[in-house]
């Protein structure tokens, strides 16, 4: 159970972070709260988006980026791998 607090957002900003992709948060016309800019490996967010809204969109983001999880610490593998099988399972239903 993924929790909404800041807590939870630092450590999701982080996989991202530390799986190469540079954060930021910018103000937009975004369609879905976020862009992806694949050649530079920035991800834009929106940054009028309120906590709850920052983590369900990286929730909906970190399992289209490429991440190598062995690069991400110990407790970020355990939050990745609940995002991409969360991911997994809303695709199958």
């Amino acid at each position: 159970m993924i929790k909404y607090n800041q807590g939870t957002l630092d450590k999701l900003e982080a996989i991202s972070e530390q799986g190469g992709y540079i954060l930021r948060y910018e103000r937009g016309t975004f369609q879905s709260g976020y862009c992806i800019l694949e050649d530079k490996k920035v991800v834009v967010l929106n940054k009028f988006l309120q906590t709850e809204g920052r983590i369900n969109t990286l929730l909906e983001l970190i399992p289209q980026l490429e991440i190598n999880p062995e690069q991400l610490d110990g407790g970020l593998q355990k939050l990745y791998a609940e995002a991409v099988s969360n991911s997994v399972s809303e695709d199958e239903g």
